[in-house]
């Protein structure tokens, strides 16, 4: 409790800090809020509509690579679209990637008997988050042929795939190590393997390439999401710079140091943009109606699932306090069982 106390208080103080810099060395807050009275509704509709269907297909997804990791029945998808919409909640308004683990979490108390789904479900989800890969290189390959990045921007890029290639292979190698002999392995052991099952995905090539075109969709939805929201926001540029902001604005989210990463991803969408004329201040209350349009989906639809699921916010960060206990064999009332002795 007193360290939960003490992270909490430092996350407050480093939140002022940052506010107090962004309002003393912020951009022209009257050309914000002008860009923001201009704001074409219409163009956020459709960007708000695109976003959903890049949830709908990148979910699509995940549901490929849960049907590749685990032994019949399956869960139906509109329980796997309901755990992936309340891990986008999670993770739009909890710093860390602690929606990962609730997807996971909000699909296993829809299995119960299955032991070890949770373990299996979070490496489907690390499966999922594979995929990314493909479309990531190929819209980065486009941008440098096509958009005018800033120097900064291609080490922060070369980077970012190269982790992404060596997570892949990495995949790919535990996908191939399975050991399907779980009961003569140790509990630790058998953990691993369990998550390794949630990989197996990677050693199928037809449901791989299945997944892989659903995140393809997915991206190119954002894509012209953001576009759209260029255009709300009387930014008549070509569609290579909605991509490069589309690609900075992933990079700058790779890691929720705070809820959003807000101030980081306007700095990352506004800068970029100046090379293509637009004022930094016009490019941040850009970046703000971006973000707000992303988080309206995800945490609008988050929140409808998560009713659904019969969960509150509180629930969330119980996960987030007690990752560890979010990947344990059995589920939490057998667990419970087990200490005390009660049978079922």
């Amino acid at each position: 409790m007193k360290r939960t106390w003490i992270a909490g208080i430092a996350f407050l103080a480093f939140i002022g800090v940052a506010v107090a810099l962004v309002v003393w060395r912020g951009p022209d807050w009257h050309v914000v809020r002008h860009a923001f009275a201009a704001v074409s509704w219409p163009w956020v509709a459709a960007a708000i509509g695109l976003n959903l269907l890049s949830v709908l297909t990148r979910s699509g997804s995940w549901d490929t690579c849960i049907q590749q990791s685990m032994e019949p029945p399956h869960p139906p998808y509109p329980l796997v679209f309901s755990a992936f919409c309340v891990g986008l909640f999670a993770n739009a308004v909890l710093p860390g990637r602690v929606g990962e683990l609730a997807r996971a979490a909000v699909l296993r108390r829809r299995m119960p008997g299955r032991k070890g789904a949770t373990a299996t479900l979070i490496g489907s989800v690390f499966a999922h988050r594979m995929f990314d890969l493909f479309p990531t290189v190929t819209l980065v390959a486009w941008v440098l042929f096509a958009a005018d990045i800033p120097q900064w921007a291609y080490l922060t890029l070369g980077v970012a795939i190269g982790v992404g290639v060596l997570l892949f292979l990495a995949a790919i190698y535990l996908a191939r190590r399975q050991h399907r002999e779980l009961e003569s392995l140790g509990p630790v052991r058998q953990l691993l393997a369990r998550a390794r099952m949630g990989l197996g995905i990677m050693s199928h090539p037809v449901p791989a390439l299945k997944a892989s075109a659903f995140q393809y969709m997915g991206w190119t939805c954002q894509l012209f999401a953001v576009w759209s929201a260029m255009r709300a926001f009387q930014i008549d540029e070509p569609l290579a710079a909605a991509g490069l902001v589309l690609v900075l604005m992933n990079v700058a989210t790779i890691v929720p140091l705070w809820p959003g990463n807000v101030g980081l991803v306007q700095v990352a969408v506004a800068t970029p943009l100046v090379n293509y004329g637009i004022a930094y201040a016009h490019g941040i209350a850009f970046g703000i109606g971006l973000q707000a349009i992303e988080a309206s989906v995800g945490i609008g639809i988050g929140l409808v699932f998560l009713a659904r699921e019969g969960l509150s916010f509180a629930t969330l960060r119980q996960m987030e306090q007690n990752a560890e206990d979010s990947v344990e064999h059995e589920p939490l009332q057998e667990r419970e069982r087990a200490r005390t002795g009660v049978s079922g």
